[in-house]
């Protein structure tokens, strides 16, 4: 009885922040705004905090721009928690724009949507990405197209790294910079967690959202790891699948090592989910 009060008490509460901080989003993206970058990082803490992601990260935001993060994807709850962290936009598939809930707060932070199936539109979309990432945006990529089990990283899509090629030209340093980073749910209820609880966890697709919502709401108590790694220089005559090979194995050794209890814990910072002022590293 008392997860559900929970639950009914967090929904009611991030209904509220949401009422008052989407209108002001909207006209700062209807007039672009610089708020439009910022605003949603105070929503995505205040939400860490109702759904009780408890958020650390490791390592530093790479200070230098064109800036391309590039992340494993384990669920739904990893846009929350990589917004709580910086000022970032992800690219999304096109479908996302549909889903309840999710769609309209992916359109509100200026989500990049792309067509994957539709390859006549592929340059357009690429074009696009390096557009922003020349603008100063912070893009998020998930090059593995799709969403594992949280235990490992999926083969990557090297295809999806022409977005750091396209934003090249556009740069005043004819260079951008690809971060990896690794996103490792560890614990819940202060305790490691094990392979009962993935499945709160990750997100594979095949379970509602709504459900797996409400799932993670009455448990109330995830602890998520974030470790930003050694950024990757991508200029004209870097190659692609060379730059996403490299990539990928710092992600997949960042993901091993915080799972298996390796990493260290140097440099490491707990992100307060409530309205202050951001990090000096996260600044472009």
């Amino acid at each position: 009885m008392i997860n559900w009060v929970r639950v009914a008490l967090c929904g009611m509460l991030l209904v509220l922040v949401s009422l008052a901080l989407m209108p002001i989003q909207i006209v700062c993206l209807w007039l672009d705004l610089k708020p439009r970058r910022w605003l949603p990082r105070y929503w995505h803490r205040v939400a860490c905090l109702l759904l009780g992601l408890h958020v650390r990260v490791h390592g530093e935001l790479d200070r230098r721009r064109p800036l391309l993060l590039s992340a494993n994807h384990v669920s739904w709850k990893d846009i929350m928690v990589l917004s709580s962290v910086a000022d970032v936009v992800f690219v999304a598939k096109s479908d996302v724009k549909s889903w309840p809930i999710f769609g309209l707060l992916a359109r509100l932070q200026a989500s990049i949507f792309v067509e994957r199936e539709q390859k006549r539109s592929a340059g357009h979309q690429v074009s696009e990405i390096g557009r922003r990432l020349a603008d100063g945006e912070i893009v998020v990529l998930f090059p593995e197209g799709t969403t594992s089990d949280g235990n490992r990283l999926l083969d990557i899509k090297t295809s999806l790294f022409g977005a750091a090629a396209s934003a090249v030209p556009q740069s005043p340093t004819g260079m951008v910079h690809v971060q990896p980073l690794a996103i490792s749910y560890t614990g819940i209820h202060g305790m490691p967690m094990g392979r009962y609880h993935r499945p709160i966890a990750a997100w594979p697709g095949d379970i509602g959202l709504l459900p797996h919502l409400i799932g993670v709401l009455r448990e109330g108590a995830l602890e998520v790891d974030v470790d930003f790694g050694e950024a990757v220089d991508y200029d004209r005559r870097s190659n692609r699948k060379d730059v996403s090979r490299l990539v990928e194995q710092r992600i997949r050794r960042m993901l091993s090592d915080r799972l298996r209890g390796r990493a260290g814990r140097g440099g490491e910072r707990e992100i307060t989910p409530a309205f202050v002022p951001q990090e000096r590293s996260q600044r472009s």
